[in-house]
């Protein structure tokens, strides 16, 4: 697995999964359960998604898509 997005929550995170497994592509969110650790801090910076190395290019495409709101 190759991580191709930092997120800046875990919301955002799962909304960017979402987006490439609606286009077929197999997505996991990496560092979903740190969100329990952090107490009162303000939960970002911890959440990433990743994708199998074959799907690299594809999914940086879509994310790319994504962040220009295409």
């Amino acid at each position: 697995m190759v991580k191709v997005y930092n997120a800046q929550n875990i919301t955002e995170a799962q909304i960017v999964k979402g987006l490439l497994e609606s286009n077929n592509i197999t997505a996991f969110v990496n560092g979903f359960y740190l969100q329990g650790g952090i107490g009162e801090m303000a939960p970002t910076d911890f959440a990433a998604v990743s994708v199998d190395d074959s799907d690299v290019e594809a999914a940086l495409n879509i994310i790319s898509n994504y962040e220009n709101n295409h």
